[in-house]
C-alpha cells in the first residue's frame, strides 16, 4: 500500500454542544481514488474542510508531505464578491494560471466572462470545477461535483478524473459516477470512520456485513438500548432487500409499457385500448414549441397513463424544463395540443429548496407546530413519521437553519409526500441527498399510486425508477424510449456513431496488408490466454476485497491487511495491462480480417 501523503491521527471536532466525531484516523495515498460515504448530517463536508486545512480540529494531528497541493471543490462556492465567473476563478493567492482555467472552461463549455450574479447553478458549478482542476492539485477533494451538471459535463469530468495522476476524495450521490471512478472507500458512520480497499461498487455488501456483525454483537450482549440505536441501519438493509423486489416490478412495468409502444421508430405511444384511454392523464399530440428562431420541442406525440414514471434527460439548455412545463400545462404549445385529465392534482418538488423559513422548526414545517401530521388521510405522530424519512425522532424541535442541505431536501420530501396527489413532478430531486435517502426516495416513488415526471441527470436513479425516458438532444426531437437512462443511451449511441464523419481513404501509396498475414506466435498466444487471465485476476481481486471488508481485520491482523492491499494493487495493475494488451491484439485481429 502506498505511503500516505496526507493523514490525520485522533481527529476530533466539537459541533454545537457535543463532538461531531472524535478519534478518527485516516490517510490518503498519492494515487488514491476514495469515495467518502455517510448520511446527511454525518459531517462529510466538514471532514473534507478539515482534510483541506480550511478549518482547525479540536483534537488530532494533521500530517502532510511538504509541497503537497490540496484543493477543495466546494458544494456551494461563494461568488457574491465577484463580478464575473472569471473574477471568481482567478481570485486569491491560490488562483490557477489563466490559460489553464480558460482551457478547462472551454472543454466544459462555460463562458467565464458571464456575470456571477446571473449565472445558473450549472454555470457556477462549471466555473468552480475549472478553478479547482486548473490549480494542478496533488489531492483533490470533491463535494458533490455532479450537482447541476448535465450528462455531457459529467462524462467529461469522469474522463478527466480517470486520467488524473493525483489522489482524490469524492462525496457524491451519483452511484454511477462513484462506481466508475473509486477504488477505496471512507465510510463516516455514527462519529467513526472506516476505510476499505474496495470501490463504491462493493460498498453496500461491505456495510451489510458490518451491520450484521454489530447486530450479532448486540444480541450476544442482550443490550436492548444498543439494538434501539440501530433502527436506522436495520431499515437501510431491509430497504435494500425490498428494492430488489421493486426493481423486478419495475421491469414488469417496462414490459407492459413496451407492449403499448407504437410502430418501430415512432415517437408516439400507441392509443391502445379503451382501458388505456380511460387511464390517460396527459395526452400530447404533435406538440411544437419555439423560442424565437429556435425550435425547442418538435412534433412530439405522447400519451402518459396513470402510474407511468417518466424520466426526462438531456444536456442543459436542450429543453427539459420547457418539456416539463408543456406536459403539466404551465406552458402552451405553439402547435399541437396537450390535454390534461380533469382530476389531475399535482405536487411539484423543484430545485428551490431554500423556501423553508430557517427560523421555523421541523415540527412547524411538518405539522404546523403540532404532534400529528395528516399523511394521505391517516394521522401519524410526527416522531414516527420522521423515522420513516431517516430522521432521528428527537429532531422534531430542531431549527431548519441547523439542518444540512441534504436534511432540508429530505424534510421537503417528507412534507410533500404527505399530501394527497396523483401527479408528482420532481425537478432534480437527487441534488444534496445522501445514498440512503435516495434508496428511500426510490421506494416512495415505487409505492406512489399516481404518475411521476422526473427531470434528472442521475443515471443510476433513472435506471432504478422510470418506466419511460424522454431524451432530448437539443435539436427539438424527443426520443421516447421504454426503460431508463441506459436504454436511451443504447438507442442514441448508434445514431451518434452514424453521424461521425467517415474515415478518410488511405493514401494510394499504402500497401494493403496481405490476406495471408497472421499474428506472431507470441501475439496469438497472448490473444488466446489473456481473457482467462483477466478472469482469474478479477476473481482474485474480488476475493481479497471481500477479505479486507472485514471491519475487524486491521485491528486483528494489520500485517494481513497490508498484504491484501498490496496484492489488490498488483492484481489491478496486471489486469489493466492485460486488458490494454488484449485490446491491442483484438484490433490487430480485426485488421487482419
Amino acid at each position: 500500500m502506498a505511503a500516505p501523503i496526507l493523514s490525520y491521527e485522533g481527529l476530533g471536532l466539537i459541533q454545537g454542544s457535543g463532538w461531531l466525531f472524535r478519534g478518527l484516523d485516516l490517510y490518503i495515498g498519492e494515487r488514491d481514488r476514495l469515495a467518502l460515504i455517510g448520511r446527511n448530517g454525518a459531517g462529510k463536508t466538514t471532514l473534507l474542510k478539515l482534510i483541506a486545512g480550511q478549518i482547525d480540529s479540536d483534537e488530532g494531528r494533521r500530517t502532510i508531505v511538504p509541497g503537497t497541493r490540496v484543493v477543495l471543490l466546494e458544494q456551494e462556492p461563494d461568488l457574491r464578491s465577484h463580478a464575473t465567473l472569471m473574477d471568481y476563478v482567478l481570485a486569491g493567492d491560490d488562483a490557477p494560471p489563466r490559460h489553464e482555467a480558460e482551457s478547462i472552461a472551454g472543454q466544459l463549455g462555460i463562458d467565464l466572462s458571464r456575470s456571477a450574479s446571473t449565472a445558473s447553478g450549472g454555470e457556477r458549478r462549471r466555473a468552480a470545477i475549472a478553478r479547482a482542476l486548473a490549480q494542478n492539485p496533488d489531492v483533490l477533494l470533491l463535494d458533490e461535483p455532479t450537482n447541476h451538471l448535465d450528462i455531457a459535463a459529467i462524462d467529461w469530468l469522469e474522463s478527466w478524473l480517470g486520467r488524473f495522476t493525483g489522489a482524490f476524495v469524492v462525496i457524491s450521490h451519483d452511484r454511477t459516477f462513484l462506481t466508475r471512478l473509486t477504488k477505496s472507500t471512507f465510510w463516516l458512520d455514527r462519529g467513526t470512520i472506516r476505510r476499505a480497499e474496495i470501490g463504491f461498487g462493493g460498498f453496500e455488501a461491505w456495510t451489510d456485513q458490518v451491520y450484521a456483525e454489530e447486530a450479532r454483537n448486540a444480541a450476544r450482549l442482550d443490550a436492548k438500548l444498543k439494538i434501539e440505536e440501530h433502527w436506522l441501519q436495520r431499515g437501510v438493509t431491509g430497504r435494500r432487500r425490498r428494492n430488489q423486489g421493486r426493481l423486478a416490478k419495475l421491469k414488469e412495468m417496462r414490459a407492459e409499457r413496451a407492449a403499448m409502444q407504437g410502430p418501430q421508430g415512432a415517437a408516439a405511444l400507441a392509443t391502445g385500448t379503451d382501458d388505456v384511454r380511460t387511464k390517460t392523464v396527459i395526452d400530447a399530440k404533435h406538440v411544437t414549441k419555439r423560442y424565437g428562431d429556435r425550435t425547442i420541442i418538435k412534433d412530439l406525440t405522447l400519451r402518459v397513463t396513470r402510474g407511468d414514471r417518466i424520466g426526462i434527460v438531456g444536456p442543459n439548455g436542450a429543453g427539459k424544463s420547457t418539456l416539463l412545463k408543456l406536459l403539466t400545462g404551465e406552458l402552451q404549445p405553439d402547435e399541437g395540443e396537450v390535454k390534461l385529465a380533469k382530476t389531475l392534482d399535482g405536487v411539484i418538488i423543484d430545485q428551490q429548496r431554500s423556501l423553508m423559513d430557517p427560523a421555523k422548526t421541523v415540527r412547524d414545517v411538518l405539522a404546523d407546530g403540532g404532534e400529528w401530521i395528516d399523511v394521505l388521510g391517516t394521522q401519524k405522530h410526527i416522531q414516527g413519521y420522521l423515522k420513516e424519512f431517516l430522521f432521528e425522532p428527537g429532531l422534531a424541535d430542531a431549527k431548519i437553519a441547523s439542518l444540512s442541505g441534504g436534511e432540508r431536501s429530505r424534510l421537503l420530501l417528507a412534507r410533500e409526500f404527505a399530501r394527497r396527489s396523483n401527479l408528482l413532478v420532481l425537478d432534480e430531486p437527487t441534488n444534496d441527498l445522501d445514498l440512503e435517502t435516495l434508496d428511500l426516495l426510490q421506494e416512495v416513488i415505487a409505492d406512489y399510486e399516481g404518475t411521476v415526471l422526473i427531470v434528472s441527470h442521475d443515471r443510476d436513479f433513472l435506471d432504478r425508477t422510470v418506466t419511460v425516458t424522454l431524451g432530448l438532444d437539443g435539436s427539438g426531437t424527443v426520443d421516447v424510449v421504454v426503460g431508463g437512462y441506459a436504454d436511451w443511451e443504447a438507442k442514441r449511441r448508434p445514431r451518434a456513431e452514424a453521424r461521425k464523419p467517415a474515415a478518410k481513404a488511405a493514401p494510394a501509396v499504402e500497401v494493403a496488408r496481405p490476406r495471408s498475414a497472421k499474428l506472431s506466435y507470441k501475439d496469438q498466444r497472448d490473444y488466446d490466454l489473456l481473457p482467462k487471465r483477466i478472469e482469474e485476476l478479477d476473481a482474485a481481486i474480488a476475493r481479497d476485497e471481500a477479505a479486507m471488508a472485514d471491519p475487524a481485520l486491521y485491528s486483528r491482523d494489520p500485517g494481513k491487511f497490508d498484504t491484501l492491499g498490496k496484492a489488490i494493487a498488483r492484481a489491478r495493475a496486471e489486469k489493466d495491462a492485460a486488458e490494454e494488451r488484449w485490446l491491442e491484439l483484438a484490433e490487430m485481429v480485426e485488421g487482419l480480417g
